[in-house]
């Protein structure tokens, strides 16, 4: 059983997120480009849940970039040989997704109605702001560490075993982002046969 708390899924959540809104290209201006949306801007798909979700709809906006984003991860692991067998950063497996998406619920239906930069305080770049990809790239950066990958077909495998300790995970998984490239190279561990 992985051990997964809600600051631990909190963490991870916050990840998710910052990779989600920095992959965004259908924006004025395009942040990396990585998928066609533009669900978070107020100009963009955030004014339209603004309208449709008054109560809700920064969380909704964060909620449907992880979701096109978790497609096109998914997409990815899709064309691997035992796609079921690789963690990302936006596929931990059906318990930790499920945790994951229950605690965006959570947040999502919290009658304070904090918001997300609130709820969830390991954001290290401010994703209301103009995106910078030099602040992203040290938001996701391990200082001190680098991150050993293989390129494969459709990600970046990363060597050595999976880590257990799933915030240092979702860190590597975000770290091994770096380099970053013109297109969205999903970083992913393998696991291993017993």
């Amino acid at each position: 059983m992985l051990n997964a708390t809600n600051d631990t899924i909190d963490k991870i959540l916050t990840l998710q997120i910052m990779v989600a809104w920095a992959g965004e290209g259908g924006c004025e201006p395009k942040r990396l480009d990585w998928w066609r949306t533009d669900l978070i801007d107020e100009y963009g798909g955030g004014d339209l849940l603004q309208r449709l979700l008054p109560k809700t709809h920064l969380w909704a906006s964060l909620e449907a970039v992880r979701l096109a984003t978790i497609q096109v991860d998914r997409r990815k692991r899709q064309e691997m040989a035992q796609p079921d067998a690789v963690r990302s950063l936006f596929f931990w497996g059906f318990e930790i997704d499920e945790k994951l998406a229950e605690r965006l619920a959570f947040h999502k239906q919290n009658k304070n109605k904090v918001t997300p930069l609130e709820a969830l305080p390991y954001f290290t770049i401010n994703i209301t702001q103009p995106f910078s990809e030099t602040e992203f790239e040290e938001a996701i950066r391990i200082p001190n560490q680098k991150i050993n990958f293989t390129v494969v077909p459709n990600g970046r495998e990363i060597v050595g075993e999976i880590v257990t300790d799933l915030e240092l995970r979702a860190k590597k998984l975000a770290a091994a982002l770096l380099p970053l490239t013109d297109s969205y190279t999903m970083p992913f561990y393998r696991l291993q046969d017993n």
